[in-house]
C-alpha cells in the first residue's frame, strides 16, 4: 500500500500530505508494525487514497490472490473437502436438469392440442369462431363507440376490396423477419420457399433415453423440394466433465443432425453456379469454367458441420456451431411457444426491454471524453487515428 502512484499522491490534498508525512516522521524507535498500522489508519481516511486503492483492486479482479497458497496445510486439507462437496452438488444438478428436460417433455404435451389449433388456423384447415376471435386490445378502451364503428366500417371495407385470404398468409416468414437472430440468416431467395412453412413442433427424447430436442418445420407441398417435414436434432448432455466438474451450468449441446433436402432440380438455392474464366499458360487462350459453390441461405441450417468423435473443433467450426446451438435454442424456448407475439412484434418489445441502457450511457461517456479532447489545445486527432480494420467478404 506503500506504493502509491505520484500520480496519485500529487492528487492528493496538500493539508492530507502533511498528515501522513507527520506519520512517517514519528520516532525512529517505534516499532516498525506500529507506524505500518499508522500510516494505514491515515491512509483508509483518505478518500483519493482509498479511490486509487479501490482501482487497483478492480484490475485484480479474477486473478489469483496468493491468498490458498498462504493457508497452513491442514486448513488446505478442508478447502479441499469442501470442493469435494462441491463436485457432489454439480453431480444432484446435472440430475436436477434430468428431471426438468422431464418436466418439459410432459407440458409440451399439454401445450400441443394448442399448439396444433394454432397451426390449423394459420394454414386455413380451422376458422375460429366470433367467441375466440374476440380479442379486447389496450388501445381499443379508450375508444368511443362512434369511433370503433368507424373503424369496423373501414375494416369491412378493405376486406371487399381485397380477395379473401386463407389463414395467416406467411405467417412464419413474419416471424422469422421480425426476429433478428433469424432474419439474418434469411436471404432475399429463401423467402420464395418460406411462405410454405406451416408450423414448427417440437419434439423431445423418449423417458429414459439420452437427452435431446428435434425442431420440425412442417412445409406444404411446393415447387423447391418434395420433403413435408424438414428436421434438426439437439443431443444434449447433463453431466459435469469430469476433468472441469465446477465449469458445468446445465445441460450443454453436445452434436446436432439435419436432413437431406430433397430439392426439385434447379432449385437448390443452397447453392450456386458460377462461371470463371481461365488463361492457358502456354497458349494463350480463354475458356470459361461453370462451377457450382455454396450458397448463402437459411437452409443451411439443416447442413450443420459434423462434429468429430474426439471433440477437436478449429476456431471457425466453433464458432458456427455455437451460433447454431443459440439459434435452436431461442426457437424452442422462445419462437415456438409464443409465435403469435413474434408474429405481431410484441414479443420483440419485450425482448427489447430485458435489456438496460448501458450502451447508451457509454455511448454518452464515450461522446463526452471526445468533446473533451476537442476542446484541449494540445490534442492532435492525427496522433489517435488509426487505420480502418480491413473488411472481409464472409
Amino acid at each position: 500500500m506503500a506504493d502509491i502512484d505520484n500520480k496519485d499522491q500529487a492528487e492528493m490534498d496538500p493539508a492530507d500530505m502533511e498528515d501522513v508525512e507527520e506519520v512517517e516522521e514519528e520516532e525512529t524507535g517505534e516499532d516498525e508494525n506500529s507506524k505500518a498500522r499508522q500510516l494505514t489508519v491515515q491512509m483508509m481516511q483518505n478518500p483519493q487514497i482509498l479511490a486509487a486503492l479501490q482501482e487497483r483492486l478492480d484490475g485484480l479482479n479474477g486473478s489469483p490472490s496468493g491468498y490458498m497458497e498462504s493457508l497452513p496445510k491442514v486448513v488446505k486439507r478442508r478447502v479441499n473437502a469442501l470442493k469435494n462437496l462441491q463436485v457432489k452438488c454439480a453431480h444432484i444438478e446435472a440430475k436436477f436438469y434430468e428431471e426438468v428436460h422431464e418436466l418439459e417433455r410432459k407440458y409440451a404435451a399439454l401445450y400441443q392440442p394448442l399448439f396444433d389449433k394454432r397451426s390449423d388456423i394459420v394454414k386455413a384447415a380451422y376458422e375460429p369462431t366470433d367467441e375466440e376471435c374476440e380479442w379486447k386490445a389496450d388501445e381499443e378502451e379508450e375508444l368511443t363507440d362512434e369511433m370503433k364503428e368507424k373503424a369496423k366500417l373501414e375494416e369491412e371495407k378493405k376486406d371487399e376490396e381485397k380477395e379473401d385470404p386463407k389463414g395467416i398468409p406467411e405467417f412464419w416468414l413474419t416471424v422469422f423477419k421480425n426476429v433478428d437472430l433469424l432474419s439474418d440468416m434469411l436471404q432475399e431467395h429463401d423467402e420464395p420457399i418460406l411462405k410454405h412453412l406451416q408450423d414448427i413442433k417440437v419434439k423431445f427424447s423418449d423417458p429414459g433415453q439420452p437427452m435431446s430436442f428435434t425442431l420440425e418445420f412442417h412445409f406444404e407441398p411446393n415447387d423447391f423440394f418434395t420433403n413435408t417435414v424438414l428436421v434438426k436434432t439437439y443431443k444434449m448432455r447433463s453431466e459435469p466433465d469430469e476433468n472441469d466438474p465446477f465449469s458445468f451450468d446445465g445441460p450443454e449441446i453436445m452434436c446436432c443432425t439435419g436432413c437431406t433436402i430433397e430439392w426439385t432440380k434447379g432449385k437448390n438455392v443452397t447453392l450456386k453456379t458460377i462461371k470463371k474464366k481461365q488463361k492457358h499458360k502456354g497458349r494463350g487462350t480463354v475458356r470459361t469454367v461453370t462451377k457450382t459453390v455454396p450458397n448463402d441461405s437459411f437452409f443451411n441450417f439443416f447442413t450443420p458441420p459434423e462434429v468429430p468423435e474426439n471433440g477437436d473443433l478449429d476456431e471457425d467450426t466453433e464458432a458456427v456451431l455455437a451460433a447454431d446451438f443459440e439459434i435452436g435454442h431461442f426457437i424452442r424456448e422462445r419462437i415456438v411457444p409464443r409465435a403469435v407475439l413474434y408474429f405481431t412484434g410484441e414479443a420483440i418489445e419485450d425482448d427489447d426491454d430485458d435489456y438496460d441502457e448501458e450502451g447508451e450511457e457509454a455511448d454518452d461517456e464515450e461522446g463526452e471524453e471526445e468533446a473533451d479532447e476537442e476542446n484541449d489545445p494540445d490534442y492532435d486527432p492525427k496522433k489517435d487515428a488509426t487505420p480502418p480494420a480491413e473488411c472481409k467478404q464472409q
